[in-house]
């Protein structure tokens, strides 16, 4: 009962939008402009960097506040951060509320790692952003960043759970981000330097 409580209510506060809600509260729908992802990245393309930083800061924020949270509620539950932020992450990609097509889940990834441990969500992040520097493309990060974190994971705790539980949503994040590979191959999709200029 306590592991189908911990994923309800995780699931559910991963299904808060902040990027479909700024736009509905603005008169259209996220996903029918830019990329057509609920996210920061595009909410920062449709609406500019305050927006998009509000979204990714909330989108964060949610996954490490129910992470941290399922923790102390749920100390007996094995992998309970993993499966927390799982489920958050599963929410925000699947949101029941938004027929089941949300984001991409890069946020909620490193609001889960920060969660779970500062310090490897610190050096992540800077690894991260030596391959954005490297190759230029934001779309990148959460493939490779959920990737390196079940590796990791798997190397500190050898948990075959949380293993199991990462690679699982690595997976689903990979196939969310089919588009953005096809757009790389093509030259067409937006590069991360496009998001640094003023305009």
């Amino acid at each position: 009962m306590n592991i189908f409580l911990c994923i309800l209510m995780d699931y559910l506060v991963g299904c808060i939008n902040p990027a479909y809600i700024i736009s509905k509260i603005n008169g259209f729908d996220i996903r029918e402009k830019g990329t057509g992802n609920a996210g920061a990245s595009n909410i920062t393309l449709v609406m500019g960097k305050k927006a998009g930083i509000f979204t990714a800061l909330f989108d964060i924020f949610k996954a490490f506040a129910v992470t941290t949270i399922a923790g102390y509620l749920f100390p007996e539950i094995k992998c309970v951060k993993i499966l927390s932020g799982v489920s958050c992450m599963l929410g925000h990609i699947f949101p029941v509320f938004m027929k089941f097509h949300g984001g991409k889940g890069l946020a909620c990834l490193g609001g889960m790692i920060l969660a779970y441990n500062p310090i490897t969500f610190l050096l992540l992040l800077l690894v991260e952003l030596v391959i954005i520097l490297i190759f230029d493309y934001i779309s990148v990060v959460a493939p490779s960043g959920s990737i390196m974190f079940t590796f990791v994971y798997g190397f500190m705790t050898k948990d075959i759970t949380g293993i199991f539980l990462l690679a699982f949503i690595s997976v689903i994040i990979l196939f969310k981000h089919r588009d953005n590979f096809r757009r790389i191959k093509n030259g067409e999709e937006i590069r991360a330097s496009f998001l640094r200029k003023k305009n």
